[in-house]
């Protein structure tokens, strides 16, 4: 089926039409401009993959780019109309509906790496070139020895017509003559060149091994040598080639002159220098990238014994707010700003700041002093970012958070060095932003651990990792087993058996609390059913499942109940839901009716860890709740005897609030036999922790609910 007029194969032809509108003009190609739009058609199509593939793919975008050099783009405008066309089109032809601001930051490095597979290609093709300049000149040195040999008229057309520059000098180094070609790229006349000595033709950033190559000619130990070799020209300017040098011998094979074969690289080399910055240097801030930072910090990592380094990753403070309140537009210039701020902290030898990408910037410190230095450095970036900065006529206030790592080199690799910096820095965002932290090897093994953590979770469902123990809730009057809280575990290939608090934090933040949230409700269920099984029939075991505020935002919570009691044929008043005092402090309606209708049906809610959070007691009488679990720091103090009278009059108004609405009492963290007589005492009608038993297996529970039985 073929897409629609505006169908993606459409957008894309449209881009693949600009760009070769742009490009054409600079392209040296005898292709018209729509069969040059159709050899850029493949590659608009490898750059859409790549903007939308569900990982990036830096390959596709040097490959684009090296495919240019293929098609004769070799021009530097070429690259620059490219880039800004990708820059400007690829997202708006070919992006999709999702996270723009990610789709532009994707598109930007897929231009960086065009330019680094842009300038990949050219070396590549500039190598190849010399390579065959060599071979004509190795040719050239025969024609022109034969020439030498022959007539004077022969010699003459050789030497005149050469497209390349050509000097002959005598083994003393005077030289003899020069065509027309050499001329034209010193810029000078005949005479100033013969006026010359060829050991006069010195410069700065001549290679070592260049004037001995040159002795060793011109004593008759080598018959050539190529090299990449520096003039300077009369108006001051450098000219840059690539020489390769002959020795002619007479007809008896005795040393008499020498032969320069000159091909002209100085806008080849300009090009690979700019290619190489922009490959290099992060297009809206002028900083180094992410792809030079590493080339550095892997430098200073392998510095010798005895260097040190400090690195400041920083993150600004609210920033996607200020792109999606005032645009994008507003955040670059915000970032130049910034940027230009933080190149004046790192001014001394052995610094530099780097623009990872977004809003993440880096700074780096060398030495042997580098402890001191890059909590300096880290001072100077927070007072840099003190002042104001205006953007389009508003005042905006910036602040950042930094993660600082510092040691000797050679210990870490790069990528070590970074994640670490990255998990200090969020260490401070967390604290409140605003704020640096200096990096703690155990804080960093904690992250490591809840990242590790957080990406097992979806398997370790899969897989059956994860168990359910059950604590018994015990009723105070009599002392008999009237039900049991469901208590998660994770048997973790690894770590061991993980409590609740190490992975639903991390399951409520993946979204994953839901399908755990419903199999521990569905295996609980099951449970709750064998036991009244076991019983004979004489009533169920009332089995209490935790809720987590995730859970109560599903709109499936109460579908998903219902369906779990009837598939298990369970009535549900044997279900109690859990859900915390905090969860519904200031709950809306919305919020309270899944739970209404689950009490409605004879489902018991109770609100856990009552006490813990701003407890409106009047606010109860709203609330859809028929149990209320009191936390366990109410009833500490009566671990022993006497207990403290405010705590036992807190208590005592607690429990009568509740009877007085219809509500059911349960302690938590009951440890000792006076602390559960006192509660009685009180009128607290169950109450569950270690004095009766630790959480166990279900068969725990049904033991102790026999001995219950039979007295």
């Amino acid at each position: 089926m073929s897409a629609g007029p505006d169908g993606p194969e459409d957008r894309l032809r449209r881009f693949a039409t600009i760009w070769s509108r742009a490009v054409f003009p600079v392209t040296s190609t005898s292709s018209t401009r729509p069969e040059f739009e159709e050899q850029l058609l493949p590659l608009a199509r490898r750059l859409s993959e790549a903007l939308r593939a569900r990982t990036f793919d830096a390959d596709a975008g040097k490959a684009v780019g090296a495919a240019l050099v293929a098609a004769h783009c070799t021009d530097p405008e070429a690259l620059s109309r490219s880039l800004d066309c990708v820059d400007a089109y690829l997202v708006l032809y070919c992006g999709t509906d999702g996270d723009q601001e990610d789709q532009r930051a994707r598109s930007a490095r897929l231009q960086h790496a065009m330019a680094a597979g842009f300038a990949q290609a050219l070396r590549e093709r500039t190598l190849a070139e010399q390579e065959a300049i060599s071979a004509a000149a190795l040719k050239a040195q025969g024609v022109v020895a034969q020439a030498l040999h022959a007539t004077e008229a022969r010699f003459r057309a050789v030497f005149e017509g050469a497209a390349i520059g050509i000097g002959i000098a005598d083994l003393e180094g005077n030289i003899l003559q020069v065509n027309g070609a050499l001329l034209r790229m010193f810029g000078v006349s005949e005479q100033a060149v013969r006026s010359r000595n060829v050991k006069e033709w010195t410069h700065p950033e001549d290679a070592p091994q260049t004037w001995k190559l040159y002795d060793e000619l011109v004593r008759g130990e080598r018959e050539h040598y190529h090299v990449e070799k520096a003039f300077y020209r009369p108006d001051g300017t450098v000219l840059w080639t690539n020489l390769t040098v002959s020795l002619l011998r007479d007809a008896d094979g005795d040393p008499q002159y020498q032969l320069a074969l000159m091909e002209d690289t100085t806008e080849r080399r300009l090009l690979n220098l700019r290619l190489r910055y922009e490959a290099t240097h992060d297009a809206l801030t002028g900083l180094p990238n992410r792809t030079f930072f590493f080339e550095r910090l892997e430098k200073a990592l392998g510095a010798g014994e005895g260097q040190r380094f400090g690195l400041c990753y920083l993150d600004l403070d609210g920033f996607k707010t200020v792109n999606d309140s005032l645009g994008h537009a507003a955040g670059d210039r915000l970032l130049v700003e910034v940027a230009d701020r933080l190149q004046s902290c790192a001014t001394a030898p052995g610094e530099m700041v780097a623009r990872l990408g977004g809003d993440e910037f880096v700074a780096l410190t060398t030495g042997s002093d580098t402890e001191r230095e890059v909590d300096d450095l880290a001072a100077r970036i927070m007072n840099a970012l003190i002042a104001p900065i205006s953007v389009d006529g508003r005042e905006l206030t910036v602040r950042g958070s930094i993660g600082i790592v510092e040691g000797p080199a050679g210990e870490r690799s790069p990528a070590e060095v970074l994640r670490s910096a990255d998990i200090t820095m969020y260490r401070a965002k967390s604290a409140g932003g605003n704020r640096f932290e200096l990096a703690d090897p155990e804080a960093d093994a904690r992250a490591i651990t809840r990242h590790g953590l957080t990406t097992a979770l979806p398997a370790a469902l899969d897989r059956g990792e994860f168990f359910i123990e059950y604590q018994p809730l015990v009723h105070l009057g009599d002392g008999s087993v009237r039900g049991a809280e469901a208590l998660v575990r994770w048997l973790h290939p690894q770590h061991g058996v993980l409590g609740p608090d190490r992975f639903i934090p991390l399951a409520e933040h993946t979204g994953l609390i839901v399908p755990l949230g419903r199999w521990v409700l569905e295996q609980s269920v099951r449970q709750a059913r064998e036991w009244r099984e076991r019983h004979d029939g004489a009533g169920p075991l009332r089995i209490n499942v935790n809720l987590s505020p995730c859970q109560l935002n599903h709109p499936g919570l109460v579908q998903d109940t219902v369906d779990i009691l009837e598939r298990a044929g369970v009535a549900p008043d044997a279900l109690c839901l859990e859900v915390t005092e905090s969860a519904l402090i200031g709950a809306d309606d919305d919020l309270l009716k899944p739970l209404r209708r689950l009490a409605e049906m004879g489902v018991d809610i109770a609100l856990d860890d009552f006490g813990t959070g701003y407890s409106n007691l009047a606010n109860l009488r709203r609330l859809p709740v028929s149990v209320l679990k009191l936390d366990r720091s109410f009833t500490q103090s009566m671990q022993q005897f006497p207990a403290d009278p405010v705590d036992l009059k807190i208590v005592e108004g607690i429990v009568s609030l509740a009877h007085s609405l219809s509500l059911a009492v349960t302690v938590e963290g009951v440890e000792t036999g006076a602390q559960a007589e006192q509660l009685r005492i009180l009128g607290c009608d169950t109450a569950q922790g270690w004095y009766y038993a630790r959480p166990g297996p279900p068969e725990r529970l049904h033991e102790l609910a026999l001995v219950d039985a039979t007295g």
